[in-house]
């Protein structure tokens, strides 16, 4: 089976992180899977398992996500938009693919929908069209019009086989974050969240002893940083902050840095790392919830709001549930705050390891392969 998956990531890196571990599960199963990725390159990306594809990379300006900037911060043009397209139309009629799946779209990145109706078109005109999947996370960022619900309605009927809800939806079903009419409902397949294999400590402990801070693979999360930044002074705890973006970014930050904290760049044994360290602060995107629970490390959750962005709130109102996770909203976020939540977080009864649940990406594969079995039998 031949499986195709786009995604473009704008801001942070999470779409793509969930594309891969999907297209991953794909290739473990014997299956050949490719990854189209149209936001910008991630050096640290693990491409085990499958074939990565770049069209011209593009992002949103923070978090405007009209305004689209390539890879020299210039606003892209229509001749990027075009060669972009073609190259997906390209791909798609070269690959043939049995299955092809787009992450996000259509409940999001509308601003591309030109490049996204293009590629299923193209898959549609195929002497033996794919089945067509959306693989959305668990909760999305809500419509604020109605047109934007009818437009992904729209585009499921006339495009799409089935929608990947990678969720436990017993747990956070989409209606917490998307209207559900009947053309959608009945279309929706929950998958379990997909996330990597379960933890295995790193063998050389790295990260024991550090609260580990991250904020995504992107450039967000500078007031997380900063935050930290002046908390760790005087603090007896040593602080490894994980910075994505360019080593000016990380030299600046390094002469701002006190004693007890390093400043590295994202590392890809971070998840390894997670079991050894005091605790974690960081923002609370799908792919680091995941890691959260999967590692069973106490955490401070300061959920990404920028821009009317709802979506990490509503997942840290979940988590805060849980013993050794606290959350603190942006603008409470402080030398008292942090403290607080810290000092809570640490002298909460400890938590195991959570694996229940975990495994989206090859229920997800399961999902394909059957609708595909029915497309070829009809």
């Amino acid at each position: 089976m031949k499986v195709i998956v786009l995604v473009t990531h704008l801001l942070g890196t999470g779409h793509l992180m969930r594309a891969a571990t999907l297209a991953r599960a794909f290739g473990a199963a014997g299956h050949d899977a490719q990854v189209v990725s149209g936001g910008m390159p991630v050096p640290h990306l693990n491409v085990d398992g499958f074939t990565l594809t770049q069209l011209p990379p593009l992002r949103s300006d923070g978090t405007d996500f009209t305004t689209l900037l390539d890879a020299k911060n210039c606003v892209v043009t229509d001749a990027m938009r075009a060669e972009r397209i073609d190259m997906l139309v390209s791909i798609i009629r070269s690959e043939a693919p049995d299955v092809l799946i787009t992450e996000l779209f259509p409940f999001g990145r509308r601003n591309l929908r030109t490049e996204f109706k293009a590629a299923l078109e193209a898959a549609k005109a195929l002497p033996n069209p794919p089945v067509i999947l959306s693989s959305v996370r668990d909760i999305l960022a809500p419509p604020s019009k109605q047109a934007k619900a009818d437009f992904a309605d729209d585009m499921i009927e006339a495009y799409y086989d089935s929608v990947l809800v990678h969720s436990d939806e017993a747990v956070v079903p989409l209606s917490l974050s998307w209207p559900i009419s009947p053309t959608l409902a009945e279309k929706l397949r929950y998958t379990g969240f997909v996330a990597p294999p379960s933890i295995t400590p790193h063998t050389e402990a790295f990260g024991i002893g550090e609260i580990l801070v991250s904020a995504g693979g992107g450039l967000v999360g500078e007031r997380v940083f900063d935050a930290v930044l002046a908390f760790a002074e005087g603090n007896r705890h040593t602080f490894r902050l994980l910075i994505g973006g360019d080593d000016a970014r990380r030299a600046a930050l390094r002469e701002r840095a006190p004693s007890n904290m390093i400043i590295d760049a994202p590392r890809p044994e971070f998840r390894s790392m997670l079991p050894h360290a005091v605790a974690t602060i960081s923002m609370c995107g799908y792919n680091t919830a995941l890691d959260i629970l999967q590692s069973g490390v106490r955490a401070v959750i300061v959920p990404f709001d920028d821009g009317g962005e709802v979506e990490q709130s509503i997942r840290a109102q979940a988590l805060g549930q849980i013993d050794g996770i606290e959350v603190i909203a942006t603008n409470q976020l402080s030398n008292d705050t942090l403290h607080t939540a810290l000092t809570a977080a640490l002298n909460a009864p400890k938590r195991d390891p959570q694996t229940a649940g975990m495994q989206g990406s090859a229920h997800s594969v399961e999902i394909a392969k059957s609708i595909l079995d029915q497309k070829v039998s009809a």
